[in-house]
């Protein structure tokens, strides 16, 4: 069985941040780009909890994984 994949709206979501198209624009036109020696979970424009869940994200492999990457490469072009 295939782990679910997220979209990115739902990351957004997941992460309290405003999840429509254009506010996901908007916040990867802001936060872009991302230093390539920053981790995506390390950048400054993260709150504690958002913090926790890219890095557990990561760690763990999740089903999130997918989607966090996807973010990572979007911050950093």
């Amino acid at each position: 069985m295939e782990p679910p994949v997220h979209p990115l709206s739902a990351l957004f979501d997941q992460l309290g941040l405003a999840s429509e198209s254009g506010e996901i624009e908007s916040f990867i036109a802001a936060h872009r780009p991302l230093r390539a020696d920053t981790k995506l979970a390390e950048a400054p424009f993260w709150n504690p909890s958002q913090k926790r869940f890219l890095q557990q994200a990561i760690a763990d492999d999740a089903d999130w994984a997918e989607v966090v990457d996807e973010l990572d490469a979007l911050l950093r072009h």
